[in-house]
């Protein structure tokens, strides 16, 4: 018998030795996406019941607009927080964007494509920022994304001075907010600009070397550097990424708006973070995936929109997110338990 026989064979017997509840934990490491599906099963179970208008097309249709903005921005918070680090900044450095890509376009002439192009640089320039102060200041990423988020905020107000600045229908700015359909079901064009945003973020850590480094590096920083990974350039380059994806964000959020508002990031930072957490993503780094976020994402949406529907106060919402988040929480825990379990992969 060959060694990876053997190897195979132990690891069969050790699969059938397992109680119930350790297999339940091997699944839930192993498919992270698993609780978000659940989560999300079950809240549209739920909400069909109370009210069937629910799960009509029109409904689904409005969900996905509504999540558009959340989920584009969990791409950028999902890199960050699989190198164990959070971005506390994500929402204004959106904001701030957009607000650059609108006034130089409507108060400065800019045509639409440039605007939008410096805005992306400005996005990626936020990213830039916050990873050079974590790699080369060795500041930790909490207190670095919570002083940006302040700088990125004031400056957005004082740049837009505090107004919000409508553009015109045709201009290219507000395309990612024109509809369209989908058989039954209408969608906008930054819905599809978000999907694709999730499939190029997908490809990329499950297919590229720069996925497996930055996987690498959240779940064992010290073991990476050792196997002769930059981890520096690694983390540099997860803010940097993550800023363009605020840029992408910043797009969507202008159709969204007709325009930009220096008021509307104030919740998509949180936001952004509890769609990452409750899709499965590991605040401890290391364990995750994209698609986990945008499940996280209809579950946060879905929650909204079920309530709405309800005629139901705005409190119960955060109520009910804030136990979903825990429970999310608790059941990365128990994940967690069951690799220390079966030792690091």
């Amino acid at each position: 018998m060959t060694a990876t026989t053997t190897s195979a064979a132990a690891a069969e017997f050790a699969r059938r030795r397992q109680s119930p509840l350790q297999k339940v934990q091997h699944q839930l490491h192993g498919r992270p996406w698993l609780s978000p599906l659940f989560l999300l099963l079950v809240a549209f179970v739920a909400f069909f019941i109370a009210t069937p208008t629910f799960l009509t097309a029109n409904s689904m249709g409005i969900l996905l607009q509504q999540s558009a903005v959340v989920a584009a921005l969990a791409v950028g918070q999902t890199v960050i927080i699989l190198t164990a680090g959070i971005d506390l900044s994500i929402g204004m450095a959106m904001v701030l964007a957009s607000l650059v890509m609108v006034k130089l376009n409507h108060d400065h002439g800019v045509p639409g494509f440039l605007a939008l192009l410096i805005g992306l640089v400005v996005a990626v320039l936020t990213g830039l920022l916050n990873g050079f102060l974590v790699t080369r200041m060795n500041l930790p990423p909490f207190i670095v994304t919570l002083g940006t988020f302040s700088i990125f905020t004031a400056v957005s107000l004082l740049y837009a001075a505090g107004q919000t600045i409508a553009l015109g229908p045709d201009a290219l700015l507000v395309w990612t907010g024109k509809t369209l359909s989908v058989g039954s079901v209408s969608i906008t064009w930054g819905v599809i600009l978000m999907l694709l945003l999730y499939a190029m973020a997908s490809f990329a850590l499950r297919n590229t070397a720069w996925g497996r480094h930055l996987y690498a590096t959240g779940d064992d920083r010290e073991a990476s550097e050792l196997s002769g990974i930059d981890t520096k350039r690694v983390l540099l380059s997860a803010y940097v990424v993550a800023g363009a994806t605020v840029g992408i964000a910043a797009w969507i959020v202008c159709g969204r708006v007709g325009g930009a508002d220096p008021n509307a990031g104030l919740n998509y930072n949180l936001q952004s973070i509890t769609a990452v957490v409750i899709g499965g993503t590991s605040l401890f780094g290391g364990r995750g995936s994209a698609f986990s976020a945008v499940l996280g994402t209809l579950v946060i949406a879905a929650i909204a929109s079920g309530l709405t529907l309800l005629n139901l106060d705005s409190s119960y919402r955060f109520i009910i997110t804030g136990l979903v988040l825990a429970v999310a929480v608790a059941i990365d825990s128990v994940a967690r338990k069951s690799r220390a379990s079966h030792g690091r992969a």
